[in-house]
């Protein structure tokens, strides 16, 4: 990976072996040689610029060496406007980087940016370009984003804290007997959990459509809200299973409504987590929560499967995503009973949406759905949109209800 890092910042191009011999082309005129901020070999001392540095106003400052690059831009889904114009799509809006004479590309934002994590990369040429120098990165559906952290107070909920103890994060594979393919899920287990023989309750936490089950701790920072709340008493300590959202693709597949993943989750995925796990095994001490996507599994294999959880949190998500009277009767008819069900045996369930957000038209049906059935619920409104401040504020403001 790292050759082809560097293969795409220096501009070079692999080009096919022609079928027949033809005419060679006239070389094309190259630009007059110019100080390079790369080293000539490995042998020569390596660059010490930062790549991302977090100034004392909590702007932020890009850097790139790319000597032969035409254009390069910072672009991120986190960032909005803090790059004029804005960052609706991540790609199209970017913050233009200035190159000087070595061929190293500087930018700052505009703005001091709000303490938390944020996922970036760098658009090398319309090409995007996770950061050569990066340390820390997260997956996301379609690659991989550089990460990086503006520290702060209002961030410190979320942030790695030296004086508390920290639980441990691992990758859990397995065969997915129900869709007969490798799978993989996150698995946060808390602090002391190696050192006792106790039983632990399960937290189902899912990311959304753009992630990866690496989301939640890689850019949700899921492990330090977790970590954080139990050593301040304000959480039981717990296990959370963060799983893969999407499954193989089919034709015509609905990813909110997708009942591979409810098979897999339901199937595979808890039988294993009983048998690896410190469990609990019981619906008392099972949760689900979900943001976007994750939000609109929690509802349709969390909320309607009180036989397997007792607590769901619904993050920035509803029905009527597309329809909202069909959507909410086709939901309501395939899950009448277990809805019912719901009503009577659910201890918690939470929701979480941003006033700001493309989906809040799907609060109203969503709560008449859940007024309908008679399920109570807490219904949390804040300000801001569809991005992952809110989602770990919901994740904080969740987590401490569980379990009690």
């Amino acid at each position: 990976m790292k050759t082809s890092l560097l293969l795409t910042v220096l501009g070079v191009t692999w080009l096919p072996v022609a079928a027949h011999a033809q005419t060679p082309a006239p070389a094309t005129p190259t630009a007059a040689p110019v100080a390079n901020c790369l080293p000539k070999s490995w042998r020569d001392p390596q660059p010490t610029y930062k790549s991302v540095e977090v100034l004392p106003d909590s702007r932020v400052t890009f850097r790139l060496c790319a000597p032969l690059a035409r254009e390069a831009k910072v672009i991120s889904p986190d960032l909005g406007d803090a790059i004029p114009g804005g960052m609706t799509d991540g790609v199209a809006n970017g913050l233009a980087m200035t190159r000087d004479a070595t061929g190293m590309w500087t930018a700052t934002t505009s703005r001091a940016l709000v303490a938390q994590p944020y996922r970036f990369n760098f658009q090398v040429d319309g090409a995007p370009v996770p950061d050569p120098r990066g340390t820390m990165w997260s997956e996301q559906v379609n690659g991989l984003t550089g990460v990086f952290e503006v520290p702060g107070p209002a961030g410190a909920f979320q942030a790695y804290r030296q004086d508390v103890p920290h639980g441990i994060v691992s990758e859990l594979e397995y065969m997915s007997a129900s869709l007969g393919v490798k799978r993989r899920a996150h698995v946060y287990t808390p602090p002391g959990y190696t050192g006792d023989a106790r039983r632990y309750p399960v937290l189902y936490l899912v990311h959304g459509a753009g992630d990866s089950d690496d989301s939640w701790t890689s850019i949700g920072h899921a492990q330090y809200i977790l970590d954080n709340l139990i050593a301040a008493g304000k959480a039981v300590p717990m296990i959370v299973v963060m799983p893969a959202g999407h499954t193989p693709p089919k034709p015509g597949q609905n990813i909110l409504v997708n009942t591979d993943f409810g098979n897999d989750l339901t199937q595979d995925l808890i039988p294993l987590v009983d048998r690896t796990y410190r469990t609990v095994v019981k619906p008392a001490s099972r949760a689900m929560a979900g943001l976007s996507m994750g939000g609109a599994h929690t509802l349709n294999f969390g909320l309607t499967r009180p036989d397997l959880f007792r607590a769901v949190g619904i993050f920035s998500m509803g029905l009527g995503v597309q329809d909202a009277k069909a959507e909410t009767a086709g939901y309501e008819g395939a899950n009448d009973a277990r809805l019912r069900m719901a009503a009577r045996d659910m201890k918690l369930v939470w929701y979480g949406m941003g006033k700001d957000d493309f989906l809040y038209g799907t609060v109203a049906p969503t709560r008449a759905m859940l007024d309908k059935y008679k399920i109570r619920y807490d219904y949390v409104e804040t300000p801001g949109g569809h991005s992952w401040d809110n989602w770990r504020a919901y994740l904080n403001q969740f987590a401490p209800r569980l379990f009690r």
